[in-house]
């Protein structure tokens, strides 16, 4: 049995108050296996009846959880299983009925945002899974809630230049449906490699085929509790004691994490999933991933000795985390989504941080390539090759990479979007003028690194 002490109750409600702490979600994840239908209108209708019936109680149970633990819980959502991989049966070219049916069931249970519009496609394109990517751009640009994935590669299987190149065209796409509101449909659309199935996080949420019918996955977020700590060491502390500080207070974090998601899956009666550790900013000030490399030293996100201090930073809390729970998973480790981080933002706008080096970044944190607006123009042979870049760094490290990029209809370099809320806003960043136009049109399959060779 989880027991926690009054002095960890105590430092809880200062973190809390203070510091920012909060559970950033608690997700739902139902598997929707059942709701295979001939047409989409029909699949539709199931994944309605199912998602609200599951879910109906999700959003008073994360309520009253606040109420009697003073721990805020920033959003409440829903994953499900991959769309792609129910669809196949349906007789039908256009799964926009799907995904609206989707937001009705998102609206109806109250949630923030509903995921799982989702393929995976990183050896080959399935029937279900080419309707889907087809639908992408009318679903998210017809939806308020739905957010859409697509698994390009994997460590096993290589990288899918044809399905990158495909996904390219679809976020351009996706952008001009959306051009009146800064483009956000891409803000709802990321490109993975080697996509996990537990992800309570947005917009990459899965339910996977791995998974029990219905589970509680978590999401904590602490960023700002670990800027003041690091923050509070003495300038002459080593880098070993801010590993060790860092450790501690994920530790701490997570605790909070792992009571909020055993007392979810209790009073929903269904199964704890994962807690995720991963480190998630807000637009708030001081709640800041790029202001906890400042306060180690960096004098500007992006300067020399970022990707070291980031490093640093996601194994700490890897170590610190996995004391807290038994149940870590999704991505665990730190986000650098530029748009959500008031300090990257200002990292961007003074030229201290870049596309080149966030790529840099995302070889050692949690996904990598996140909530960058780009110019509207961009052509999507560059697209596909920024994601491919961040695809290469995953399959070739054995780990979970993505790229969610907003080429901002009617923008240029140095405009700036806003879309609200956790999606927050951001400058618009310059790409690469030099073109990779031949190399994407190459296609076929990167094959899988000898590394991948295991057994």
């Amino acid at each position: 049995m989880l027991r926690i002490s009054p002095e960890e109750i105590a430092e809880t409600i200062l973190m809390v108050q203070q510091q920012h702490l909060d559970i950033r979600t608690v997700t739902l994840g139902v598997s929707i296996g059942e709701c295979s239908a001939d047409t989409a209108a029909e699949m539709g209708s199931r994944l309605y009846e199912r998602v609200t019936r599951a879910a109906e109680r999700l959003v008073p149970v994360c309520e009253a959880i606040e109420r009697e633990y003073g721990i805020p819980i920033r959003n409440k959502r829903i994953s499900v299983t991959p769309v792609g991989e129910v669809a196949g049966r349906c007789a039908c070219d256009d799964l926009t009925p799907v995904a609206e049916a989707m937001d009705r069931a998102a609206a109806a249970t109250g949630v923030d945002f509903i995921g799982g519009f989702s393929a995976l496609v990183h050896k080959g394109v399935g029937k279900g899974d080419d309707a889907l990517i087809r639908s992408i751009p009318s679903a998210l640009s017809s939806t308020e809630r739905v957010c859409a994935s697509v698994n390009v590669a994997s460590t096993r299987a290589g990288i899918n230049m044809d399905a990158i190149a495909r996904m390219a065209h679809t976020i351009k796409e996706t952008a001009a449906l959306t051009a009146e509101a800064d483009s956000i449909g891409c803000a709802k659309l990321v490109v993975f490699a080697n996509m996990v199935e537990d992800n309570p996080f947005m917009a990459g949420a899965v339910h996977g085929s791995g998974e029990a019918d219905v589970v509680v996955n978590v999401g904590i977020s602490g960023p700002g509790v670990v800027r003041a700590v690091v923050a509070a060491l003495p300038d002459d502390a080593d880098l070993t004691a801010v590993a060790e500080v860092i450790k501690a207070t994920s530790f701490k974090i997570t605790r909070a994490g792992e009571l909020v998601a055993r007392e979810a899956a209790r009073r929903l009666g269904v199964a704890m999933g994962i807690v995720d550790l991963s480190l998630a900013p807000t637009p708030a000030e001081g709640d800041s991933v790029a202001a906890i490399l400042e306060a180690m030293g960096v004098e500007r996100c992006g300067a020399p000795g970022t990707t070291t201090a980031l490093a640093l930073l996601n194994d700490a809390v890897k170590k610190g985390g996995a004391m807290g729970t038994s149940s870590i998973g999704g991505l665990s480790g730190a986000f650098i989504p530029v748009s959500e981080d008031a300090g990257m933002v200002r990292a961007v706008e003074c030229g201290a941080l870049n596309l080149e080096k966030l790529e840099a970044m995302t070889a050692v944190c949690s996904v990598g390539l996140d909530m960058i607006a780009i110019p509207g123009d961009t052509p999507a042979e560059t697209i596909a090759g920024i994601i491919s870049d961040a695809c290469a760094i995953g399959v070739i490290n054995g780990k979970t990479t993505a790229a969610r990029l907003i080429p901002a209809a009617g923008k240029k370099a140095g405009d700036h979007v806003s879309w609200g809320g956790l999606l927050g806003a951001a400058p618009v960043m310059d790409v690469s003028s030099w073109s990779s136009a031949k190399f994407v049109q190459r296609g076929g399959r990167m094959p899988a690194p000898l590394g991948s060779l295991r057994n």
